[in-house]
C-alpha cells in the first residue's frame, strides 16, 4: 500500500506471488491466503488502470479459490472459510469496478447455473455491487 501507483512496476512479479499463494491451502488458519487476498485488494485499488488486461488471469484464480474453499473438506474452521469467501468476493467487486462491469457480465452465466448456495451468494454480492 505504501507504494501506491508505483506498484505497477512490480505488477507481474507481485501477481505471480499472489496467485501462487491463493492456489494452495496453508492450513486451518489460512493466514497466507487471507493476507494475499488483502494484498490483492490493495493492488487492485492502487493499480486499477492496469487491471482490465489482467482480468482473465485474476478472475480465473479468484473463481478457483471460491470453488476450492467451498469444496475442500479439510480442518478449516467455518469463520475462516467465510473470511476467504468474503475476501475473494470483495476482490471480484473491485475488479468489476475497474473493468467497467465486465466481471458482472462474465459471472452472469455462472450465477444462474451454479447450484451451490454459498457461491451463489458471492456471485449475487458482485452482481448487486455498484
Amino acid at each position: 500500500p505504501s507504494l501506491g501507483i508505483l506498484i505497477v512496476r512490480h505488477l507481474k512479479r507481485l501477481e505471480r506471488v499472489i496467485l501462487g499463494y491463493l492456489e494452495v491451502s496453508d492450513g486451518p488458519g489460512e493466514e497466507a491466503r487471507l493476507a494475499m487476498l488483502q494484498t490483492l485488494q490493495c493492488t487492485i485499488e492502487h493499480a486499477w488502470p492496469r487491471m482490465p488486461c489482467r482480468l482473465p488471469v485474476l478472475l480465473k484464480a479468484l473463481l478457483r479459490l471460491l470453488w476450492d474453499v467451498h469444496s475442500e473438506r479439510g480442518p478449516t474452521p467455518e469463520p475462516v472459510r467465510a473470511a476467504l469467501l468474503q475476501g475473494a468476493t470483495q476482490c471480484l467487486i473491485l475488479l468489476d469496478r475497474c473493468c467497467q462491469g465486465r466481471v458482472k457480465v462474465l459471472l452472469a452465466g455462472l450465477h444462474s447455473s451454479c447450484e451451490e448456495t454459498r457461491l451463489q451468494e458471492c456471485f449475487r454480492k458482485v452482481q448487486e455491487s455498484t
